[in-house]
């Protein structure tokens, strides 16, 4: 169902189940499991599906390396259990979004044999932790061989490394996949519906006044339960229901600046697993490009957060240390800034102390918050909310959770290189095949359909493997209502290369135009929004 067809239902003025406020990793999450369990469930986002942190992240799925040492060191029992549910969390997302989630290794370097064997026995433990849900065993390399597999990795005088295995995914997609997925199961998830006012009756909540970003006009939804999910906002949205609830949150900001391939080898990252100020930092090749952060500073929640200079040469100081090839501004492509929601905790001095655990509060008046997390866990969240809604809610649910073995929308169908059969049936060549693969899953044949009927086969930068077949499938099924919601999350190419991203602009905005009748006024308002949200993803010049 399209935007215009969810937006009649949140107006029909039937009474929901659930009211879910925020459509990012947790909020899709829960809609996906309480639509599977048979709820009537309503979700919207003020923004678009994963704007905020949820398509910001480290694009690794994981359990978490640097807890697990906490957690031995510190003997944190918390820290523990938030590490083995991370890497049995990280094996169903894995299975159940198999063309959005992949193995990627990682190699550390160390410097002394002392601290071979110390990272070594955690990696280990790291891969016992995961069981059968593995994903491969840890390895120590000698240093000649480390400078072999990652060339342009500065060995030095560290004496080895050690390879691991974790996951990898494309967050914003995972996000819209959910939301998709949910719909499909009955819920209603619409992006750009934002909610102004929680409207109480006998002091408790019963639905919500909400706004749609794109026309202005208001409405009344009602609900049995309402559900904050917003991440970083969830304070904001706890004092609409409490203007004197007190903040549960520690707001923290990380930075990702993006590189052109090749500062890394094609399949194989590194881990920095301590720098001079106690942070972890990852190398990540992805989509083509190279993924390095992220940063851990405290922060203010806001919608937008621009990334800092400060940050950006911190980074660019440690690439140039780790890597033989200088790294400079100008090979910056792109820098982007996430907020991670913490769950406060009296005594913790910082926000690198705080453990990624969720919690889940209700008010007196009936809003349950679900706050703190992580991507990788998503699903065990959203399961422990929707238990808990059934409680505080009197919801009656009669169906368990179904979503450990829920294959996402994409996920069907989709074969292991697969791609090799769509090139040769649909003839086009085996990197465009595998990209769109990659990306659509077993929606594949249906993009490439409208490529060869409709003539869009062309690509959408001649650097970019997208064409703009995809941008039309997208219009027409992803709920991309805006320049930015394609350019940025459903192709991330905004994630990617800022200035790509505004060359291409001017011709996918033409398809948008064409697909959702915008006037020529419509086209350069969304062509000056896209310029202006990315103007500070651009990293200064030397």
């Amino acid at each position: 169902m399209n935007r215009s067809g969810l937006l009649e239902r949140l107006k029909s003025g039937r009474e929901f189940d659930l009211l879910v406020i925020g459509g990012g990793a947790t909020g899709c999450g829960v809609a996906v499991d309480a639509a599977t369990r048979g709820l009537d469930v309503a979700l919207v986002d003020r923004a678009d599906f994963a704007q905020g942190t949820s398509s910001r992240s480290t694009k690794l799925v994981h359990g978490g390396v640097r807890y697990l040492e906490k957690a031995v060191l510190q003997c944190d029992r918390e820290q523990f259990g938030l590490v083995r549910e991370g890497l049995r969390e990280r094996g169903f997302l894995l299975a159940n979004a198999p063309h959005l989630a992949h193995a990627v290794r990682l190699l550390t370097p160390v410097p002394t044999w002392k601290d071979a064997g110390y990272m070594f026995a955690g990696l280990t433990l790291y891969d016992l932790l995961a069981g059968r849900l593995g994903l491969g065993h840890s390895k120590f390399v000698g240093k000649r061989a480390a400078e072999r597999m990652f060339p342009t990795l500065r060995m030095g005088d560290y004496k080895a490394a050690v390879t691991y295995w974790d996951g990898q995914f494309n967050d914003a997609r995972m996000a819209v996949a959910l939301a998709r997925t949910a719909n499909a199961h009955g819920a209603t998830c619409c992006n750009h519906v934002e909610v102004t006012h929680l409207i109480k009756e006998g002091g408790r909540l019963r639905g919500a006044e909400l706004r749609d970003m794109l026309t202005g006009e208001t409405w009344t939804l009602r609900a049995r339960g309402i559900i904050n999910a917003t991440g970083p906002m969830a304070d904001t949205v706890r004092r609409m229901d409490d203007p004197g609830a007190d903040e549960i949150l520690k707001v923290s900001s990380g930075i990702h600046i993006v590189l052109e391939a090749g500062f890394t080898p094609p399949d194989l990252s590194l881990m920095i697993p301590k720098t001079e100020d106690g942070r972890v930092l990852f190398m990540i090749p992805w989509q083509n490009h190279v993924v390095f952060g992220t940063t851990d500073e405290h922060a203010n929640p806001e919608h937008d957060p621009v990334p800092d200079v400060a940050d950006i040469d911190y980074l660019l100081r440690y690439a140039s240390k780790y890597l033989s090839r200088p790294v400079t501004r100008g090979d910056v492509r792109a820098v982007w800034s996430g907020l991670r929601p913490l769950v406060f905790a009296p005594g913790k001095g910082s926000t690198q102390e705080l453990a990624r655990t969720h919690v889940i509060e209700v008010s007196p008046a009936g809003l349950l918050t679900i706050a703190g997390g992580k991507w990788t866990s998503y699903r065990m969240m959203a399961q422990d909310t929707v238990d808990r809604a059934d409680v505080a809610f009197g919801l009656n649910l009669t169906r368990p959770c179904v979503t450990r073995h829920l294959k996402v929308v994409g996920a069907r169908g989709f074969i292991p290189g697969g791609y090799t059969e769509i090139a040769r049936e649909y003839g086009v060549p085996v990197e465009l095949a595998k990209a769109l693969h990659g990306t659509y899953g077993d929606e594949t044949g249906q993009v490439l359909t409208i490529a060869r009927d409709e003539n869009l086969g062309d690509r959408v930068h001649p650097d970019h493997t997208h064409i703009m077949a995809e941008v039309a499938f997208i219009v027409r099924n992803e709920m991309a209502m805006r320049l930015v919601d394609v350019l940025v999350r459903r192709l991330p190419m905004g994630l990617l290369d800022v200035e790509h991203t505004l060359q291409a602009a001017p011709g996918v905005a033409r398809i948008m135009a064409a697909e959702l009748g915008w006037d020529a006024a419509r086209t350069d308002a969304e062509l000056q929004y896209l310029e202006t949200y990315l103007s500070g993803w651009r990293a200064p010049r030397d």
